[in-house]
């Protein structure tokens, strides 16, 4: 049996366990090359999703502060209502028509 492996390695043949761990190192170091693919691609999938958290979360205080601006601006109406003031309820409710009627007329003759 080991002559036989003596005359086959004179020849150029490999022996099979050989080939087979030549087989077994490439497909090894095949395998580590898409591990680290995946594991750049994974990590900057993760970078992303936090700088997309931190966009989310700013973009969520910024809807917080405008929802604070909004009912205080609604406070402040309700407060000039209940107090009477109908001369100044008529005043806003006129100057939004013009604003609108100015709107129509700037789109129309566009």
């Amino acid at each position: 049996m080991r002559r036989a492996n003596i005359g086959n390695e004179q020849q150029g043949y490999m022996p099979t366990t050989q080939m087979l761990d030549d087989e077994s190192q490439k497909i090894e170091d095949q395998l580590s090359s898409k591990v680290s693919t995946l594991r750049s691609l994974t990590i900057d999938i993760g970078n992303e999703v936090r700088s997309q958290n931190k966009m989310l979360l700013d973009m969520d205080n910024d809807f917080d502060k405008s929802g604070g601006l909004l009912s205080s601006s609604m406070s402040r109406l309700k407060a000039i209502a209940k107090a009477g003031g109908h001369k100044f309820i008529c005043y806003i409710l006129m100057f939004a028509l013009f604003v609108f009627f100015v709107c129509y007329m700037i789109v129309k003759f566009r």
